[in-house]
């Protein structure tokens, strides 16, 4: 397994760019001519949370661009935070930072938002990462899980405990998902990424069968399973890096 810590001299690029009405700041390790990799986090918490993962991946030649998703981190605080918004956010970074291609990674709610940019822009994603994604209902009928209690819970931890975001962006990322999504199921058929999805084990407050749903929806994804809870690649960093790593070798 490998063993990965952020090097005490290698400190991430901080930039904050304008894209129309809003801000968004991300961090970046690695030369700028090197194979993109985005990084997205999940609800409550910041592009900070990836430093470990990037800074291990610039010296095996990525430049890894971690953002900051709107209401988070040093992006901006917005009116409202319609899902689509985020799509709209990452991909408009994207095309000003001229990327062609990139691997797309996203925990959580930055997986769900991996998604969207994955359905925009299908040429830009070669590899698509998704470490415990939410998953929608597909109609009113289809019992998702995100009204059950160990879901609520950890959603009313992220509220109680966690600092340096806008409430209302979880909140309403949090009512948002629980709606059923039936053109999102759709859509995953269309993927033409090469997709890892990442479960975090019996811990997780997600479910083994709603992810794996997801990986049969997309053409040729991989499931795997990180023993480690929703928070895979901060409790687990070493897994996590070498599943991404040989995903990305294969």
């Amino acid at each position: 397994m490998t063993e990965i810590s952020a090097p005490l001299d290698l400190a991430p690029r901080v930039v904050t760019m304008a894209l129309g009405n809003i801000t968004v700041r991300y961090r970046e390790y690695g030369s700028p001519d090197a194979p993109a990799l985005v990084l997205l986090h999940g609800g409550a918490s910041s592009s900070a949370t990836w430093d470990r993962l990037a800074s291990a991946l610039a010296p095996q030649g990525w430049r890894t661009i971690a953002v900051d998703l709107r209401g988070h981190g040093g992006s901006t605080r917005a009116v409202s935070y319609p899902l689509a918004a985020y799509c709209t956010d990452v991909v408009g970074l994207l095309d000003t930072l001229a990327l062609e291609r990139a691997v797309v990674v996203g925990h959580s709610l930055g997986a769900y938002v991996a998604s969207l940019v994955a359905f925009e822009r299908p040429g830009l994603v070669s590899h698509l990462i998704l470490e415990e994604p939410p998953v929608p209902g597909r109609d009113s009928a289809d019992d998702d899980g995100l009204y059950a209690p160990r879901f609520l819970l950890e959603s009313l931890s992220l509220l109680v405990f966690r600092r340096g975001f806008h409430r209302r962006a979880v909140v309403s990322a949090l009512r948002q998902l629980r709606r059923p999504q039936t053109q999102w199921w759709a859509r995953l058929a269309t993927i033409r990424a090469r997709t890892l999805v990442v479960w975090g084990g019996p811990a997780s407050h997600l479910s083994l069968e709603r992810l794996a749903l997801v990986a049969d929806a997309v053409p040729g994804a991989r499931l795997v399973t990180i023993d480690a809870g929703h928070l895979v690649h901060s409790k687990r960093p070493a897994e996590f890096y070498d599943a991404v790593a040989t995903f990305l070798a294969e």
